[in-house]
């Protein structure tokens, strides 16, 4: 069966749309019934009846907001620091030093919160890094 319409001069028309099963196919009866290729027969379905109630709506609990942390001191934060090494043992415990290196220099410094991440550092070669950032 091919639904390309042909034109006077015996070509297909490709632009035509193709006929669908709504449409009358010249009475021939379209079945939209699994086909049986010879295999075993298929099992019947049991029907499950449905006998739950809907479910309750569930109540929007406002959100707790938790009240901001206060800094060690009372002071404002004056200034930041980020460290940030790559991902080895050797510089890792070299950051350790130069941390430490950094706040025996300062000893007025009063660090108040601090972040540690890992991320993407760009540099010869875009590697990961473990990146410490100090606010004082």
């Amino acid at each position: 069966m091919d639904d390309i319409e042909i034109s006077n001069s015996g070509e297909k028309n490709p632009d035509k749309p193709i006929s669908s099963d709504t449409e009358d196919t010249g009475g021939a009866s379209i079945s939209h019934s699994p086909l049986n290729l010879g295999g075993p027969a298929a099992a019947e379905v049991p029907e499950v009846k449905v006998t739950a109630q809907p479910a309750k709506p569930v109540e929007k609990r406002p959100v707790e907001q938790k009240p901001a942390e206060k800094t060690a001191t009372g002071e404002r934060v004056t200034g930041v620091k980020t460290f940030f090494t790559k991902l080895h043992t050797g510089a890792i415990e070299f950051l350790d030093e130069q941390i430490t290196k950094w706040l025996k220099d300062n000893p007025d410094i009063s660090i108040k919160q601090t972040n540690t991440t890992v991320g993407e550092i760009q540099g010869k070669k875009t590697e990961p890094n473990i990146i410490i950032t100090v606010w004082y």
